[in-house]
């Protein structure tokens, strides 16, 4: 289920006005979803990562409409929508830091 939470959750991101301007990148890098498919945490990766702050809060903000693009899509494959949930995935920004580390 995470995988097509995610394969639609990219195609509505890439599709979908939800408020992100243009020249950030956006990569839905993993989604988790809970036992009871209830909730579904995203973890975003978010380039410029100085403006990732600024990002996850306007998609925050969206989140119930990228919700109800979700349901759209993926109405006929689920019971339920489940909550979604978004976060920043800093592991790239952690592997350079270990990397610039190892290098010094």
């Amino acid at each position: 289920m995470a995988r097509l939470y995610q394969k639609e959750l990219v195609d509505i991101f890439s599709k979908e006005d939800i408020g992100i301007p243009h020249g950030i990148l956006v990569t839905i890098t993993v989604v988790r979803v809970t036992p009871d498919m209830g909730q579904a945490r995203v973890y975003l990766s978010i380039f410029p990562s100085s403006q990732a702050a600024d990002i996850l809060k306007t998609i925050n903000l969206m989140a119930k409409n990228i919700r109800y693009h979700l349901g759209c899509r993926i109405r006929n494959q689920v019971k339920e929508v489940p909550e979604i949930n978004f976060f920043i995935d800093d592991s790239l920004d952690y592997l350079d830091r270990i990397e610039k580390l190892l290098h010094s």
